[in-house]
């Protein structure tokens, strides 16, 4: 290739036709490390209005993705160099898959020709493809530029049509900074395609049964989180309680009368739907590590609703299951359902037996997170990270008046996507204040990407829960008669690393504190690192 085909950030190669046909369905920002091989993806970035987000790691960049993700309802896209930068996002992708959340990953791979040489080039990886493959949706090393653009236009019909999940393209070198020759019609987005139509005998049958029930329930999960409106109305239609995932979260406001929050994880909630006559699972796998039980063993009918149609009797089988998209099938649901509105059943004793559950095993966290979600702003977006002030306490005691306002893995359950969710989430958007919640184990995976949040100049403020080091873990092998190893961690001087990065840090000795300490941090701006040790916490006087 003559290098004046690629002198200005016109220059027509693959890279800018693979970016021009992303931005053409909407994505204005991508996540990602510049490397020596992945060049002719950032050139264009500039002139197509692309803001391009340098994280510290690529996981983070992966993590940065999904949180922007969430905010936007549009698929997070991360730019990798070859080799240890793709490599170094697999935890991303991992997660992406098994939380259903779109993510789109393109790196450079060897040139064609040289695949599987083992001659010693500079990132050379054996089959990064398959590597990607294992972990993804689908993984595809193109040959041209015109397959890698209808790659870009195949991710993007999976993204709207079909189960969320992450997928990668691998551009070789030589086709990368290759002129692209790709038609400019050919780069535009691609119409939708048509929704796939409901079953109407299937939605008969589930309203059949729906309004026959006595004691209905509504299970939703993450594919229900754009059905919140539908929810609402069908609950209050049938005076159904909704319990919901931690990935569905707020899908029902969690201060409505018929809201028991995303409290599938503790038996008392969860009885609630196994004594259902009629359980109505809305886009959920029902997966153990959102049952925190071996499986739900519910007594009555059960109706499914989900895009894939894979999950209809996943964990669960399905007296009636149904194809689509949630907000389409319920808005068919509620046109086949009698109208009106049941009288509301008394939730007051599973709501005080839940909150009994969630204070038992730990309640000065419990007591700890209340004092947390009591100071944040009632629209305030949380990321958190699998810590136990997150898991164990925050995602019960923290109401949310609308979903997608808590961005956590309940499932990959990752170290380290507290901090760059976070970041993610500040850059899609901002309109609402973001706060990540984390403990300083998890903290210690990501704390790096408080040099990106300071240098993308964001508002953000961080919450450490400071316990030592893995105390869960530490629990798990005390529990096994291990004697504790590798659980209690030195801590560093939390405010002065985050004066380091350019952050101002906090530190609270005081229950009393914690409260005006987030609030005033969420007043101020900027990046703010507030430290909690939680050994040395005096509890609150009131």
């Amino acid at each position: 290739m003559d290098s004046s085909d690629v002198d200005t950030p016109h220059a027509d190669t693959t890279g800018r036709a693979v970016l021009e046909t992303v931005r053409a369905y909407g994505v204005t920002t991508v996540f990602g490390i510049p490397g020596t091989h992945n060049l002719e993806l950032y050139r264009p970035l500039a002139d197509l209005g692309i803001r391009a987000v340098t994280n510290r790691h690529e996981q983070g960049a992966g993590y940065g993705a999904d949180g922007w993700a969430q905010m936007t309802g549009l698929p997070g896209v991360v730019l990798t160099t070859s080799g240890p930068g793709l490599q170094n996002a697999m935890s991303a992708v991992g997660t992406a898959f098994c939380e259903s959340r779109p993510l789109l990953v393109l790196s450079p791979g060897v040139p064609l020709g040289q695949e599987f040489r083992d001659a010693g080039t500079l990132h050379e990886t054996k089959d990064a493809t398959a590597m990607v493959a294992a972990v993804a949706e689908w993984s595809r090393r193109v040959t041209s530029a015109a397959e890698a653009v209808d790659a870009v236009h195949d991710a993007f019909t999976l993204f709207r049509t079909g189960r969320p999940r992450p997928v990668h393209i691998e551009i070789p070198l030589d086709v990368l900074e290759a002129p692209a020759g790709v038609p400019a019609a050919a780069r535009a987005a691609r119409p939708a395609p048509p929704p796939v139509g409901v079953d109407a005998g299937a939605v008969r049958q589930a309203a059949a049964l729906l309004a026959g029930a006595r004691s209905p329930v509504i299970l939703a999960g993450g594919g229900a989180t754009g059905a919140s409106r539908q929810v609402t109305a069908l609950a209050e239609r049938l005076g159904a309680p909704v319990l919901t995932t931690i990935n569905g979260k707020g899908t029902l406001d969690e201060d409505h009368p018929l809201a028991l929050g995303s409290n599938l994880r503790l038996p008392s909630a969860r009885a609630v739907a196994e004594a259902a006559d009629v359980l109505l699972v809305l886009g959920s796998k029902v997966g153990e590590a959102e049952l925190w039980a071996p499986a739900l063993p519910v007594r009555g009918a059960v109706v499914r609703v989900d895009i894939s149609p894979a999950q209809l009797h996943k964990n669960l089988d399905a007296t009636v299951g149904i194809v689509g998209d949630c907000a389409r099938v319920l808005d068919a649901l509620l046109a086949a359902t009698p109208p009106g509105t049941r009288e509301h059943p008394d939730l007051a004793p599973v709501r005080s037996a839940v909150s009994d559950e969630v204070r038992a095993p730990l309640p000065e966290t419990v007591e700890l997170a209340g004092l947390i979600a009591a100071a944040l702003p009632p629209d305030a977006i949380v990321a958190g990270d699998s810590s136990q002030i997150v898991y164990r306490a925050l995602v019960n005691v923290l109401r949310q008046p609308r979903p997608r306002s808590l961005l956590y893995t309940p499932t990959y359950a990752t170290l380290g996507y507290g901090l760059p969710a976070a970041i993610g989430a500040c850059v899609a958007q901002d309109g609402r204040p973001v706060v990540a919640v984390l403990g300083d184990g998890a903290l210690m995976f990501c704390v790096n990407e408080l040099a990106t949040a300071v240098e993308q100049r964001l508002d953000l403020v961080v919450v450490c829960v400071d316990n030592g080091g893995y105390a869960e873990i530490r629990e798990n092998e005390v529990d096994r008669g291990i004697p504790p190893v590798g659980v209690d961690l030195v801590q560093p001087d939390w405010v002065a690393l985050a004066a380091a990065f350019g952050a101002r840090g906090t530190r609270v000795d005081d229950g009393d504190a914690i409260g005006p300490a987030v609030r005033s941090a969420v007043a101020a701006g900027g990046v703010h690192l507030i430290h909690v040790p939680q050994s040395h916490l005096r509890r609150p006087r009131s």
